[in-house]
């Protein structure tokens, strides 16, 4: 008998062409927009062809590599905040959700999560109200459990100021890393826990000998979506210390260096083409985070996969 051809599953196509088109116009034409500028310098006769002269220009002109360089730091210490801080706390509270008897889990579930649908300009002008060394509460709040003295202007000092900014952010997104943990301590099989307890692991100890094995690719999707997101900001710094990213640029991160190398600000004329050098630089590092994270993480995590 001769076999039967495989049929063409066109509708396959048909349903993702829509969406392949919409971030084909969205995502991918303006990438290679941005890199294809990045290439190129603007000169009184228009645009001509530079190579890779503009990157060199930000990574060896100490006009631009301080800067640069300031940005990327402090990016990277944003994104550290967040990993140490965020996530085990986002882990802490699915574990402490995912309880049976705990009570009102629903009503906690909410109050946590909400957080993150507030638009990131309430967030960073709340915030930046409720520090005010003059009209915020904090210094009251401070007061009335007598540690008055810890407070200090947070937001207006170099040294605490991206710091406190980072706790706001893990404040305003605990709630997803959460949900998703909680989501996959739920998809745990039910068999696994009984013959844990049949072993006598429960509690904190089946925590870290069962779940926590179980949930880290999870742990290690959450990663990746932090380190992309936190490369990406920028809301946030405009919204509460402005374009600036005072005081004297100790916020300033990627996002903001470029957005005010390709719009300009104050004195400053605009350039897109070092505007679209930085935002290819940004590009590049988030890549090769991503693709560590693919090759050299993702494949030893499917060991605990069940």
């Amino acid at each position: 008998m001769l076999a039967h051809k495989r049929p063409i599953r066109w509708h396959i196509a048909v349903f993702l062409a829509p969406a392949l088109l919409v971030y084909t116009i969205v995502m991918i034409l303006p990438l290679f927009g941005t890199l294809q500028l990045s290439l190129f310098r603007g000169t009184s006769g228009g645009q001509v062809f530079v190579g890779l002269e503009n990157f060199r220009t930000l990574l060896g002109d100490p006009r631009w590599s301080s800067s640069f360089w300031n940005a990327l730091w402090n990016n990277v210490w944003f994104f550290i905040i967040h990993m140490l801080v965020q996530n085990p706390i986002g882990i802490l509270l699915a574990a402490l959700l995912s309880n049976p008897r705990l009570r009102l889990r629903g009503f906690y579930r909410t109050a946590i999560f909400v957080p993150t649908i507030l638009s990131f300009v309430i967030v960073g002008f709340v915030w930046k109200l409720l520090l005010s060394p003059i009209w915020g509460v904090a210094p009251g709040l401070l007061d009335l459990v007598g540690l008055k003295s810890l407070f200090a202007p947070w937001l207006g000092k170099e040294e605490y100021a991206l710091t406190t900014l980072g706790l706001i952010s893990v404040w305003q997104f605990v709630g997803i890393p959460m949900m998703l943990i909680y989501a996959a301590l739920l998809s745990i099989p039910d068999e696994i826990l009984e013959a844990a307890e049949c072993d006598g692991i429960t509690g904190m100890a089946q925590f870290w000998k069962i779940k926590l094995p179980l949930i880290l690719p999870s742990i290690g999707i959450i990663s990746v979506l932090t380190f992309v997101g936190n490369f990406n900001a920028f809301d946030l710094i405009y919204s509460s210390q402005g374009a600036l990213a005072g005081p004297n640029f100790s916020t300033d991160i990627l996002g903001t260096f470029l957005y005010r190398t390709f719009f300009g600000f104050q004195l400053q004329i605009g350039d897109p083409n070092m505007g679209a050098t930085i935002a290819s630089m940004m590009f590049f590092i988030i890549l090769a985070g991503v693709c560590l994270y693919l090759f050299a993480i993702q494949t030893r995590l499917r060991r605990y996969q069940f």
